[in-house]
């Protein structure tokens, strides 16, 4: 046995009621009738009472269904339009890098082409070594000097801005004045 749609039932004791209306209409009706009438209503609208709750559970459970799987569905829509937003935005990052490795690539060739590339090293660098050559110079040119004169003070005395003298026992030095006396300046 099947279980009749509570709906359907609905409509079937509304149509019963309207034939039942209609057949009123077109008769006129003594009081057992009346009274018979009186309990089929009765009997419908009782009828009526039970149908509309269950009615109403069957509508409720409806659109709770139809409430989840919208849910469901919302929810799925929204995850692959983001996971499809975050592909797209990947390539593009992916793009962009390769353009921007590219353009410095270029700007680099670019670069070597406009200052001279290898020549332009190597004149820094012979530059460099020069002037590491200078600095080296100029810091053992007075340790050279210095050893020069210690050797042979004779020699270097006066170009040194000293003067050879003799002490009391008749050995000669090269002196450096601090203050110069007058008419030695």
């Amino acid at each position: 046995m099947s279980v009749k749609d509570p709906f359907q039932a609905l409509v079937d004791e509304i149509t019963l009621a309207r034939n039942d209306i209609e057949r009123l209409q077109r008769t006129s009706l003594d009081r057992k009738e009346a009274e018979k009438l009186n309990a089929v209503v009765a009997q419908g609208l009782d009828r009526m009472a039970k149908v509309g709750p269950a009615l109403q559970q069957r509508i409720e459970q409806s659109l709770a269904t139809a409430a989840l799987d919208l849910r469901q569905h919302t929810t799925y829509a929204a995850s692959e339009g983001a996971k499809e937003a975050i592909r797209t935005a990947q390539l593009e990052s992916i793009k962009a890098a390769g353009d921007l490795r590219k353009a410095a690539g270029e700007a680099r060739r670019e670069a070597w082409r406009w200052f001279g590339g290898f020549w332009v090293w190597l004149a820094s660098v012979g530059a460099a070594f020069f002037a590491l050559g200078l600095l080296t110079m100029f810091l053992l040119q007075g340790r050279a000097d210095a050893s020069k004169f210690g050797q042979s003070p004779r020699i270097f005395c006066k170009a040194a801005g000293g003067s050879v003298e003799t002490n009391i026992n008749g050995y000669k030095f090269c002196a450096f004045w601090i203050d110069t006396p007058p008419g030695q300046e």
